[in-house]
């Protein structure tokens, strides 16, 4: 397996990869993972994880494109080579743009090529508006195309992605696997009381988790957050996640808008602080404003007994309805509304967590999803014979 990801880190892509090994490892197969040179290093019997070596001068990986992880695919792709020379293996399992040189080298080494789509890399290019430029995009639209055609599987982790392998590639083993791994599996929660740390008392908690991408509506939040505090003045945003340079760009942003005292940060905290971090919170907030994969923590979401405000935009949709998160647009003044409606109406937010919990149970089952991880193999090999 190869992982073009600072594995692991707390962000979406190296969560899924952590519960694609374990899935693996739950079915009795061995892997061998060549990522990056960055990450913790997890423990798992059966996994042994090979790192490609670190680049000069840069000590954290930034989420989407950069120049740094070009440099780094290219020492990815060498470390790949060598421990391919060094071990006979049975699968080529890709993430990621590892596809694009992983299509050779399955074929130099011969096995079946599994190709993990976790994007639509040219569409992705849309969230990092640096990186979203003509001639770019038409480079990794024929990467993709290749990779789709030459590969001998594929895993997708939404709908919009498993329309466009169906749409092109209808032949070709497919199995939808959306990123319901349970977090719980892998990490125990540490039970540090966040309330003490953070000096919270019975403040309503607004909570968000997860990176501080623009894509991922921080701004519209703490804009939201401007209105709420006029009906709520003791409303608390909590926000989880972040490199240090995004949370004291957004603590200023929150102090320019008048809001300081109701926004805290914590900054990035391992994923067993998470549970902990939850418990205390009032509603659990997305206020994801571009993109259309579904964000991995949704699924986690779905578990906590805790209600959300959502987007109502396709990121969400895939996964959420109005029966389990309360959906608004994606504006100030409709997220802002949609928090003062759970805040308010607390039967209603009780309503719509018991309704999300009752349908992860129903819908995201640790059993299946490593039955989904067998499933796909199982249609790969069948293929090949």
């Amino acid at each position: 397996m190869v992982a073009p990801q600072p594995y692991f880190s707390a962000r979406g892509t190296p969560f899924s990869v952590l519960h694609r090994i374990r899935a693996l490892l739950e079915l009795g197969h061995t892997v061998d993972l060549v990522t990056y040179g960055y990450g913790e290093d997890i423990p798992m019997d059966g996994l042994r994880i090979f790192r490609c070596a670190k680049l000069p001068l840069i000590n954290k990986i930034k989420i989407g494109p950069s120049i740094p992880k070009i440099f780094l695919d290219i020492l990815l792709y060498f470390k790949t080579r060598q421990v391919l020379k060094q071990n006979r293996y049975d699968v080529f399992h890709s993430h990621e743009e590892a596809a694009f040189f992983a299509l050779r080298l399955a074929k130099k080494f011969p096995m079946p090529h599994l190709y993990d789509m976790h994007s639509s890399l040219p569409l992705q290019l849309s969230n990092f508006k640096a990186y979203n430029i003509g001639f770019i995009r038409q480079v990794f639209e024929s990467l993709e195309h290749k990779v789709l055609n030459s590969c001998d599987a594929v895993i997708t982790i939404c709908d919009e992605l498993g329309q466009i392998v169906d749409s092109g590639y209808a032949d070709k083993p497919h199995r939808m696997i959306e990123n319901i791994g349970d977090d719980r599996k892998v990490f125990q929660p540490n039970e540090a009381d966040w309330k003490i740390k953070l000096g919270i008392d019975d403040q309503p908690v607004l909570l968000y988790t997860g990176t501080f991408e623009a894509y991922q509506g921080i701004d519209l939040f703490l804009e939201a957050m401007v209105l709420v505090v006029k009906t709520h003045p003791a409303a608390i945003a909590l926000l989880v996640g972040g490199r240090e340079e995004q949370v004291d760009a957004y603590n200023a942003m929150a102090d320019e808008l008048g809001i300081g005292k109701n926004v805290m940060f914590t900054g990035t905290v391992h994923p067993s602080n998470i549970p902990s971090l939850i418990d205390l919170s009032t509603i659990i907030v997305s206020p994801r404003s571009r993109g259309t994969n579904t964000p991995l923590k949704i699924y986690n979401y779905t578990r906590t007994n805790k209600p959300m405000v959502a987007t109502d935009r396709l990121t969400h949709t895939q996964i959420l309805s109005s029966d389990i998160a309360h959906l608004v647009d994606a504006d100030a003044d409709s997220f802002a509304a949609g928090i003062v409606t759970l805040l308010d109406d607390k039967e209603y937010a009780r309503q719509l967590a018991a309704n999300a919990q009752q349908f992860a149970e129903e819908h995201f089952s640790d059993e299946s999803y490593i039955a989904m991880v067998g499933d796909i193999y199982q249609q790969m090999f069948d293929a090949q014979n």
